[in-house]
């Protein structure tokens, strides 16, 4: 059975990606989910390059890794410097990691324009560095950068790099696409040649900026590759590297190589969801695999095949990754979908009830007017226990008023809401403040239903999406307003629509405050 080992380089080449910045408490959580997920290598960043990373691989000497092996990332030696006395060098000797992952360059077009050395004295400086981090006891990688564009320009010579590199005892050469340009089918061509003439320990890196990352390195695996390198998510510069929230499961559900366990690939989907939520970005949700949409099914046909047989519209099992399969509600929708979004809620809804067509005609037609359930399946949960005869009302509303004042161009805007509502007939009235008009009025209608319904002060507004349906009435257009809730162990969604934004944002707080309490 081939064997692939797989190396992250999230902290490292993901970091790079716009928008996201680690810090130091960031990498370590991170590297030990990373190590929990079994991977075999974790590059945990360039020691020498900044103080964030010289500490990072300070506080990880304290951190005992259970299946991963961390790594140190650099360059080789500046022309001008002695191996020995390359401050770069010595960081990484210093790092306190078995391994070491060394780049270095393969295009000649850097070498002469970016480095403004000889090719040979570029061959020089790939050697030594290498023979003196082996001297110094480490296992050494070296990442021979540009690799694919470099052969595409000078053949031989990207290839005497390789040979260099080698001859100095690096344990596996990566070749890397670093530009993200590189098709398939020439990534085979100049691989088979490596293969041919090269030989050893191969692996490979792969950039996203032409969408192949992925399909390059899962090509340099069918060719014989030993090690392949991604990140999390996709994170990197540029567009990205190769994903390996695609890359784990395509090598082991889709080409049956061990690269980690089957209950560790059971966890791909919480430890890629904790990494976004880590960097501060949101979750990709059309992301495969991982992605809240990857099992996702909207038309009625598609449910309706799946309730008799998953794999009629599913390319593996969700739990094999860690997600689930659902079925959104819209006006695609037929029968099947919401038979199985009743069992989902847990409503007792029979094939043959007449309100079953009763709530897809309701359905299409709030979609119709511009409602959206595919985000906000608490509203449609509730619209659904209504047509049943399952809701309870929990309060009433006798009146609420909205105040936004600005006294002078220099300030900000001042807004308070002041809300009534009526709760087993007692009246109830208040006000709050809050840093928008929709803020004031969350702020005072929860403070208002508090007293009777205290579970409510678990409740925190935690997204606020507002969309024009119809742009061409300029500020008296339609809007719908999403508004996602949570109370630290669910979040919901729920819905809104009208002209007036205020009261488009009123339904979908009351929808948000009922499915709290209606499901307490």
């Amino acid at each position: 059975m081939q064997i692939v080992e797989i190396y992250d380089t999230t902290l490292r080449d993901g970091a790079q990606s716009e928008d996201v910045s680690f810090s130091v408490e960031d990498k370590l959580r991170i590297v030990q989910k990373l190590d929990e997920l079994g991977l075999h290598y974790i590059e945990g960043g360039w020691p020498g390059a900044n103080p964030k990373d010289i500490t990072f691989f300070e506080e990880m000497k304290k951190i005992p890794l259970k299946s991963s092996k961390l790594v140190a990332f650099g360059a080789t030696r500046k022309s001008r410097n002695k191996v020995s006395e390359d401050p770069n060098i010595k960081a990484l000797a210093e790092a306190g990691t078995e391994v070491v992952t060394l780049f270095g360059k393969s295009w000649d077009l850097h070498v002469t324009e970016a480095l403004g050395i000889t090719l040979k004295k570029n061959l020089e400086i790939i050697s030594d560095s290498i023979e003196y981090l082996r001297s110094q006891g480490k296992r050494v990688f070296y990442d021979a950068e540009h690799f694919f564009s470099g052969y595409l320009a000078k053949p031989d010579y990207a290839l005497k790099t390789l040979e260099a590199a080698k001859r100095a005892g690096a344990e596996c050469i990566i070749l890397c696409d670093t530009n993200g340009g590189t098709m398939p089918w020439q990534l085979r061509e100049a691989l088979e040649v490596v293969q041919r003439e090269i030989g050893g320990s191969l692996g490979i890196h792969t950039h996203n900026d032409s969408e192949m990352a992925v399909a390059n390195a899962l090509t340099a695996v069918e060719i014989g590759v030993t090690q392949v390198q991604g990140t999390m998510n996709g994170f990197g510069e540029r567009c990205g590297n190769a994903n390996l929230c695609s890359l784990l499961p395509n090598l082991k559900l889709k080409m049956k190589i061990n690269c980690i366990a089957d209950d560790q690939l059971k966890r791909l989907r919480e430890v890629s969801h904790f990494v976004s939520e880590i960097a501060n970005l949101p979750h990709n949700k059309h992301q495969p695999y991982v992605g809240d949409a990857a099992f996702a099914h909207k038309g009625g046909i598609h449910v309706h095949a799946v309730r008799k047989n998953a794999e009629t519209y599913e390319h593996v099992a969700p739990s094999k990754v860690g997600n689930r399969q659902r079925v959104l509600i819209s006006d695609n929708a037929g029968k099947s979908n919401l038979l199985e979004k009743a069992k989902e809620f847990r409503i007792n809804l029979a094939s043959d009830s007449p309100h079953l067509t009763e709530i897809l005609e309701q359905l299409k037609e709030r979609e119709h007017q511009g409602y959206q359930f595919e985000g906000a399946e608490g509203s449609f949960e509730l619209m659904m226990k209504k047509a049943l005869g399952k809701h309870k009302k929990f309060f009433n509303l006798v009146g609420f008023r909205v105040i936004v004042e600005k006294r002078k161009g220099s300030e900000e805007t001042f807004c308070e809401a002041t809300i009534m509502v009526e709760v087993g007939g007692q009246v109830e009235h208040t006000a709050a403040t809050g840093n928008g008009p929709v803020n004031a009025l969350d702020h005072a209608l929860r403070k208002a239903l508090e007293k009777f319904y205290p579970a409510l002060s678990q409740v925190k507004l935690l997204d606020y999406k507002v969309r024009v349906l119809t742009a061409s009435d300029g500020t008296g257009s339609k809007v719908r307003v999403l508004i996602e809730s949570g109370d630290g162990e669910k979040n919901w969604g729920t819905v809104g629509v009208s002209e007036n934004i205020i009261e488009a944002s009123w339904q979908a707080l009351v929808d948000s405050i009922e499915y709290k309490l209606l499901n307490s």
